[in-house]
């Protein structure tokens, strides 16, 4: 890998690590507004404010170092959520795999959601949200693919898989997978929980109020404006097994979500026609 790409998983790395409160348990569920002085030059760049009340705040839980996952609340509004999804209504295909052997795309029974994607920057709302994207984690807009609206009904899911792919033919542009963010845009009344079932800790087993898929690692409840990220490779630039994950079967309720995946370098992400849609803007 480049110098230059090691150098933006490096400093990527340190950014998160300092501003969710460094390696330490204690500071699990800390809040940003709370960090050191010495932390306070950088805290502008993760905390945003959307009004006084403590439910509008962003901040950072830290959920795994092994693997390296994060859960930004309030990272969208109720509004830019519903935007989304009634976006993407109408457009909704049956979810399909990358084979591992060619590379392309097929339907599969791991991932029994329906699914559709937006272009890169498609209007004023997206180009927004993935400026946010970009601001924090880090990464570069131009590094991140379009976002995919994912709807599961209830017992859909989406079996154990890596982000990361194993052909060469979808790193050819862009490079391999670093990380994903996983924006939750609905309530899920109980499952749809995104699992890490490899993570090192497993803080969930026997815990109420998570399903039983949920048990088995490290996981995210789906809560409407929140966002999961994580990371597909370490810090030292290699595939990630411990990042393996699911998405748990809906028990009760509808799930939607959106997924942005970045990779490690520039993505051409090109520009998908749809019925309605403006041409690409210059």
């Amino acid at each position: 890998m480049s110098t230059r790409k090691s150098r933006l998983i490096a400093g990527i790395a340190v950014a998160l690590v300092t501003l969710a409160c460094l390696q330490q348990s204690s500071c699990r569920k800390t809040k940003l507004r709370d960090i050191s002085v010495r932390e306070a030059a950088a805290k502008d760049l993760f905390v945003q404010e959307r009004g006084s009340a403590e439910k509008d705040r962003f901040w950072i839980e830290i959920l795994s170092w092994e693997p390296r996952a994060f859960l930004f609340h309030t990272f969208l509004t109720d509004g830019e959520a519903d935007y989304l999804v009634q976006l993407a209504k109408p457009h909704m295909e049956k979810s399909e795999v990358v084979d591992n052997e060619t590379g392309k795309s097929q339907p599969s029974e791991v991932r029994t959601s329906s699914g559709m994607f937006l272009n890169r920057g498609e209007d004023d709302i997206v180009d927004n949200i993935e400026a946010r994207i970009a601001k924090h984690t880090a990464i570069p807009r131009d590094n991140g693919e379009g976002l995919q609206i994912l709807h599961y009904q209830a017992s859909e899911q989406y079996r154990p898989h890596f982000d990361y792919f194993h052909d060469k033919m979808n790193t050819v542009n862009g490079g391999q997978r670093l990380a994903t963010l996983l924006m939750y845009l609905s309530d899920v009344q109980e499952g749809g929980e995104t699992v890490f079932p490899d993570s090192v800790t497993k803080p969930n087993a026997g815990k109420a109020g998570f399903s039983t898929c949920a048990q088995a690692g490290v996981a995210a409840k789906p809560k409407k404006g929140d966002a999961l990220f994580f990371y597909s490779q370490t810090p030292s630039n290699q595939l990630d097994e411990k990042s393996l994950h699911a998405g748990c079967p809906v028990i009760r309720g509808d799930k939607w979500s959106a997924t942005k995946w970045m990779r490690v370098d520039n993505f051409e992400a090109g520009w998908i026609p749809r019925e309605g849609l403006a041409q690409k803007p210059p």
